[in-house]
């Protein structure tokens, strides 16, 4: 036998032999309907291009969303999105940006003088049990020190916005009431540094009128006002018909830090104390509502917002070398406050203590004080309410450790 292929005759070339030869058979493929395209009228002898049926079933299955038209369209960004995430994140940026500089100015605060002359204070005339205490709180800003106080913790700055608005609405109509009466009023604010007279002032005055109401907060005394009687000075500040008139600090300075840092004679001194009641007197009798706070705060919190102070850009101000000096008289402090209280707590012009180790609470119920007490058209009783008997009381009810009852 020949083992030659035998060779395809040019009659039989339209017909092409196929050899058999063993091999897999692939795996069935979807069917293409295969067309001619108009274009091609004639037969070229090859195969015609194969064009895929998209409604054929093989592409029945496929993800509806983007079988629609606008499928990809409707998968981009949103516009207000995409500007909404650039707005995020420059906020974050300048947030990261804000806290850096916060941080540059905290450390150049770190220089200021008051610093050092607080640190050596407290080394030399702050119980040591009194600054771990307060160390220990330094990020608790909420949790109250003193275990004296009646409430272990702040008071929520949300609930104190809420109330604090309302008393401004009745400050203001008490306002229009005392300039339609022709009212005069005076209100004393006292008590030890950083007690948070200022703050309380800032909040009552906030949104009255300043042509009817004034802060008053005099220096120290020129050469002619040395002079001069010592209540001379204090007597051209008192209001005028329908004003009110807010004293950051007032006479009783001569009581306070004139006595013990030694500014004036124990002469002076006893004098003041004696003359005090029958001016207050005369004050009241004239027709005008004298109102004096003395804003208690204990000696762990008062300590707490000096050194909060020392380290902060914004309030380094407040600090004087007289004030720090004040930190290592606290007993000295406590004995003029006492022997004030004792001659000046008068039925004529009584004091109101207000404990203010929290200043939203002290805030809020100082303003209730006075509110309640004066009789104002169109007073809202469900605003109006008495003061926290807790916060706000005579000098016989309320007072700090290691203070004497006045009696």
């Amino acid at each position: 036998m020949s083992n030659e292929i035998p060779q395809e005759s040019p009659e039989n070339a339209g017909s092409a032999a196929v050899l058999e030869e063993p091999q897999n058979t692939p795996a069935p493929q979807p069917e293409v309907t295969t067309e001619i395209a108009a274009t091609n009228g004639h037969s070229n002898g090859h195969d015609p291009e194969p064009v895929l049926d998209l409604d054929g079933p093989e592409f029945t299955t496929l993800d509806p969303v983007l079988a629609q038209p606008d499928a990809l369209a409707s998968r981009e960004i949103d516009p207000e999105k995409k500007e909404k995430k650039a707005k995020k994140a420059e906020k974050k940026r300048l947030k990261a940006e804000r806290k850096g500089r916060w941080s540059k100015a905290k450390a150049f605060a770190s220089a200021f003088p008051m610093v050092d002359l607080i640190a050596e204070q407290v080394r030399t005339s702050i119980p040591k049990d009194l600054v771990e205490r307060v160390k220990a709180t330094e990020h608790k800003k909420k949790k109250i020190i003193s275990s004296t106080y009646p409430y272990p913790k702040r008071m929520k700055t949300e609930d104190y916005e809420a109330e604090v608005e309302l008393l401004e609405i009745e400050l203001v109509k008490m306002q229009a009431w005392v300039k339609e009466t022709g009212e005069r009023i005076v209100m004393l604010f006292e008590g030890r540094d950083a007690a948070g007279k200022g703050g309380t002032i800032k909040r009552f005055t906030e949104n009255l009128n300043p042509r009817g109401a004034r802060v008053v907060a005099l220096t120290k005394p020129s050469d002619g006002e040395r002079g001069q009687w010592y209540f001379q000075r204090y007597t051209e500040q008192l209001p005028t018909s329908g004003e009110l008139v807010f004293f950051d600090r007032s006479w009783y300075n001569r009581a306070g830090v004139e006595h013990v840092m030694g500014f004036c004679t124990p002469h002076q001194y006893l004098e003041f104390m004696r003359q005090a009641p029958e001016f207050e007197r005369m004050l009241v009798r004239s027709g005008i509502r004298l109102f004096k706070f003395w804003f208690s705060v204990s000696r762990a919190e008062q300590l707490r917002r000096f050194m909060g102070r020392a380290s902060d850009p914004l309030k380094q101000w407040k600090l004087s070398p007289m004030d720090v000096e004040s930190l290592g008289r606290w007993d000295a402090y406590t004995k003029a406050k006492e022997d004030m209280l004792f001659y000046t707590d008068t039925a004529d012009a009584p004091w109101t203590i207000v404990r203010s180790d929290d200043k939203n609470r002290a805030r809020l119920h100082a303003m209730r004080h006075v509110l309640s007490t004066i009789p104002y058209a169109g007073k809202d009783e469900n605003t109006v309410k008495p003061p926290d008997p807790l916060i706000v009381g005579s000098a016989k009810t309320i007072y700090e450790k290691g203070e004497k009852v006045h009696s």
